[in-house]
């Protein structure tokens, strides 16, 4: 070729836009099956959100307020799991959809969500939204009603004067069994008034002498003997399978635990699927406890023996709602969900632990109490008595 011409072409070629250099058939033999042999282009990343509204199960605060005030939980996953991405729950406005609350996911790829259940007397429709993140599209949830946790089985919010006909009085006796010997359960105890029930640990005036406890098999000393606050709803409401919930504000010093909890109905031998379990939704041992004060655990009995699964809750402050809250200052709402695989617990709509162990099969009634077992009793004196845990109301939705 004629060194004009070459100089020409080089030319044109650094004048020509890339995008059309890029096309250019250079005219080899090998151009044809050089482009089927390389690589196939990628499949475009997908992203899946699913939501799921749970009941009003979100309520924290300082004074007491009815059950229909609660917020409902929300949560909301979205796959693949990548921390930290954005998401947005969004309530349906007649054919729109505005942005009610944001989140980012955890590590699991969950974000947790509370709103409103129910807006001018209807049901609220929500849906969850992630935004584009690091080469992954954008994703929308199915919208999802509240209309199915409307109308609970259950619920007390203790207005009045006394208990409903529903609620009785347990453990009225002094039992070395149950490692209460020195207090029992008392009607003395127990305080239906604002809107709420207290349940109190108080002296036993009857009794004039002194008890002596036992603390891992060795005297702890003599205190007073004891009154509990000890209600349960057994043979009259009970329920298999759904939510448990209850509006608590526990007691402040150690010495005792406050406890919402749940027995099975017919108390007989065999495994948790035939024979029901002891679900303590909550317990809480008092502020001052090293390691937060906060339980969840469940018992049943394998061959005569009693079996238990559950620990001491972790991080339990980052449940608070600040530096200002506490669990003796305020209300929280403390519930367990049940279905025949799990127990899932949660304080205020936020997960704290789940498990697969101990499921019961058999209908459950709640518990409340403040309990003062003998082996805490050397943890206070005397005259720091008498110590509260407030009930601002309970409510269950069957599954």
């Amino acid at each position: 070729m004629p060194a004009r011409r070459v100089l020409a072409g080089s030319a044109l070629a650094l004048l020509m836009p890339a995008s059309l250099l890029l096309t250019v058939d250079t005219g080899s033999a090998a151009g044809p099956s050089a482009r089927q042999e390389s690589a196939p282009t990628a499949r475009p990343a997908r992203s899946r959100a699913t939501i799921r509204v749970l009941p009003q199960i979100v309520h924290q605060g300082r004074r007491t307020a009815r059950a229909d005030a609660a917020r409902v939980a929300i949560e909301a996953t979205v796959k693949p799991r990548r921390a930290g991405r954005p998401v947005r729950l969004q309530v349906k406005r007649g054919s729109r959809w505005k942005n009610v609350g944001k989140a980012r996911l955890d590590r699991r790829g969950r974000a947790e969500f509370s709103a409103r259940a129910v807006r001018r007397g209807s049901a609220q429709t929500y849906r969850v939204t992630a935004r584009r993140h690091r080469g992954l599209p954008r994703a929308v949830s199915r919208p999802r009603s509240t209309a199915r946790w409307l109308a609970p089985l259950y619920t007390d919010n203790f207005s009045g004067r006394s208990l409903r006909p529903e609620w009785s009085h347990r453990g009225q006796r002094y039992e070395r069994a149950s490692k209460r010997l020195c207090s029992k359960g008392s009607p003395k105890a127990v305080k239906v008034s604002g809107g709420k029930v207290r349940l109190s640990v108080i002296k036993d005036r009857s009794r004039s002498d002194k008890c002596r406890a036992v603390k891992r098999g060795k005297s702890s000393g003599r205190y007073a003997y004891r009154l509990n606050g000890h209600i349960s709803t057994q043979n009259r409401v009970s329920f298999k399978y759904g939510f448990a919930a209850a509006r608590v504000r526990m007691h402040q010093r150690r010495g005792q635990h406050s406890s919402f909890w749940l027995q099975p109905q017919v108390s007989r031998p065999g495994k948790p699927r035939t024979a029901g379990a002891e679900i303590d939704v909550i317990e809480y041992f008092g502020d001052k406890h090293p390691r937060g004060g906060l339980t969840s655990f469940i018992h049943w009995k394998r061959r005569n023996h009693v079996v238990k699964t559950g620990s001491w809750l972790k991080r339990p402050r980052s449940f608070l709602a600040g530096r200002r809250d506490g669990w003796s200052k305020n209300y929280h709402v403390f519930s367990v969900e049940w279905t025949p695989k799990r127990y899932i617990f949660r304080i205020d709509g936020k997960e704290t632990w789940r498990t697969r162990k101990g499921v019961s099969g058999q209908p459950q009634y709640p518990i409340l109490s403040l309990l003062a077992s003998d082996y805490e009793l050397s943890y206070m004196k005397d005259k720091q008595l008498p110590q509260h845990m407030s009930v601002d109301w309970l409510r269950i939705w069957q599954a």
